[in-house]
């Protein structure tokens, strides 16, 4: 009877070591197959990942680029209807001024018509005790003091009533004393 064996080693064939290792072999192939297919897949993963977030920024970024436009839109219009209501106010004040002048102007004449209404009035009263009198009392009313002024006067009477005059004899001597006469008074 045997009661114990020790195997100090067991040793295969080459052709059966070869057999056995292969299908070690083939295990930690696929096993490291397997391990790049995981790797290349994560990596494929992250790719996508990494593109669906760049897409996800670039559709955000047009989506805040459209919003801005759109702003910058709502803005013009509303700076232009701001614009546009400007002149019309301004339109509107210009107008109210041409109208308010037009009336100051109206008025103007209204009243530079009535002053000269009055002063052709008062002109009128003035001057109408005047108008039926004679020229020559006119004249004589006038109080010229010119001497000249008032022996034309003289002569232009004797000329008037030439037909009544028979001989009038003037000579230059007494017109000089008369002018001399005048300017003794005066000097």
């Amino acid at each position: 009877d045997i009661i114990g064996a020790n195997i100090l080693a067991i040793k295969a064939s080459p052709e059966m070591a070869r057999a056995l290792e292969t299908e070690t072999r083939e295990q930690l192939q696929q096993e490291a197959d397997q391990a790049i297919y995981e790797r290349r897949n994560f990596a494929v993963e992250q790719e996508r990942r990494i593109r669906e977030s760049e897409l996800n920024t670039e559709i955000a970024v047009e989506q805040k680029q459209k919003q801005i436009a759109e702003k910058r839109m709502e803005t013009d219009v509303q700076r232009s209807e701001n614009e546009r209501k400007l002149r019309e106010m301004q339109l509107e004040a210009d107008i109210s001024v041409e109208n308010q002048r037009k009336q100051l102007i109206e008025q103007k004449t209204a009243n530079d018509k009535i002053e000269a209404e009055t002063q052709g009035y008062v002109i009128e009263t003035t001057l109408k005790p005047y108008r039926d009198l004679d020229w020559k009392v006119l004249t004589a009313l006038n109080n010229n003091p010119d001497p000249k002024f008032n022996i034309s006067l003289a002569f232009r009477e004797l000329a008037g009533n030439a037909g009544k005059i028979g001989n009038l004899n003037i000579s230059p001597d007494l017109l000089d004393s008369m002018l001399k006469g005048n300017r003794d008074e005066r000097g």
